[in-house]
């Protein structure tokens, strides 16, 4: 399955489970309602803000709308998991969301990945 196909059999999935319209969906997010068609037929890709209101609106992951992509912590982020310790509910969610929206931005295609730095 392309990473279109997973976008689509995605929302179509969220939406149907929240037991959801296209037409509300499609209120909800302030698009026309015949976007939503296309987003779950594969005619169009959402953008990366779409796939953020998307997620946003689900409260899933961003991730969810991108084949093979773990959200689960890597053994690596110890020292983010240690600095962030003391942050409020909130402030965590939001550090949350900024990361996830960084990774999705890469796996978009927006922008480049970084070079990872050796050790």
């Amino acid at each position: 399955m392309n990473t279109l196909e997973h976008v689509s059999e995605q929302i179509k999935t969220l939406r149907t489970n929240a037991k959801l319209t296209q037409d509300a969906l499609a209120s909800e997010l302030k698009v026309a309602t015949n976007t939503i068609s296309r987003w779950e037929t594969g005619t169009y890709k959402p953008d990366l803000e779409d796939l953020d209101k998307l997620a946003k609106f689900f409260k899933v992951s961003i991730l969810q709308f991108f084949p093979g992509q773990d959200p689960s912590v890597k053994p690596e982020l110890q020292a983010l998991l240690r600095a962030a310790g003391n942050l409020s509910s909130h402030d965590l969610e939001e550090l949350k969301h900024f990361a996830e929206y960084r990774q999705a931005r890469y796996l978009h295609g927006k922008v480049k990945s970084p070079k990872r730095i050796r050790e």
